[in-house]
């Protein structure tokens, strides 16, 4: 496994972070993006990050330049969008992998936002993966952050928890069932937009990242 910190150009003035775990055998690379208030060294990027690696999968972590140069404030959402915009091309460019070999993924925010890519690419890409889809606002489930879904041809896959006060499951179930090319949607019993389980169910952290990583890498496998 070589580990690499990598250095990716946004545009003329702005640069990010990005981080490779890449397997000595791979056909496949993930890209992971961080949610809104956690840079990609949150405990869930990092345990992801290297997990899925394990799988012999080349997986990358970047920075949003928000995060980069230390702000709290998310950028707008035009910089969000054209930083996935220059990550997947660098990726490409470097590893020479189709198109159709490239996952992208991320946590609510990050994850938010490939969804907005995909919606709106002309390249074919493996599939986009979301881990805990921020479909609305708390409390506000009248406003749904899910306008582009339709425009989406590449195959999805969310994981999002009972009790994400960000996306009522029924909701996004709803959201979902509407589009032609079948999401995949894992339910993840008793999780919170973090994917903290209640205490009842008997389940430690490690035990439920173990488990979104076996989804996601037989998942990414199967396409």
């Amino acid at each position: 496994m070589k580990k690499e910190n990598v250095t990716i150009p946004v545009n003329e003035k702005i640069s990010i972070s990005s981080v490779w775990h890449t397997p000595n055998d791979y056909t496949r690379i993930l890209i992971i993006a961080h949610g809104a208030g956690h840079g990609m060294t949150s405990a869930f990027i990092s345990q992801l990050h290297e997990q899925m690696a394990e799988k012999d999968i080349l997986t990358i972590k970047f920075n949003f330049p928000y995060m980069e140069n230390g702000r709290k404030a998310p950028d707008r959402p035009l910089i969000l969008e054209t930083t996935w915009q220059a990550v997947i091309n660098f990726v490409l460019e470097k590893t020479q992998i189709n198109p159709e070999q490239l996952f992208i993924s991320g946590k609510s925010m990050g994850g938010r936002y490939a969804t907005h890519f995909a919606a709106n690419t002309d390249l074919t890409l493996g599939g986009t993966i979301v881990y805990g889809y921020p479909l609305h606002a708390p409390g506000k489930t009248d406003r749904l952050k899910n306008e582009h879904f339709p425009q989406i041809t590449c195959p999805l896959l969310f994981f999002q928890g009972t009790r994400d006060t960000l996306g009522k499951i029924t909701l996004l179930e709803a959201s979902l069932s509407k589009l032609s090319n079948q999401p995949t949607l894992t339910i993840v019993d008793g999780g919170d937009h973090s994917f903290k389980l209640l205490k009842r169910l008997n389940k430690n952290p490690e035990m439920v990242m173990a488990e979104l990583t076996e989804k996601t890498s037989q998942w990414i496998k199967q396409h």
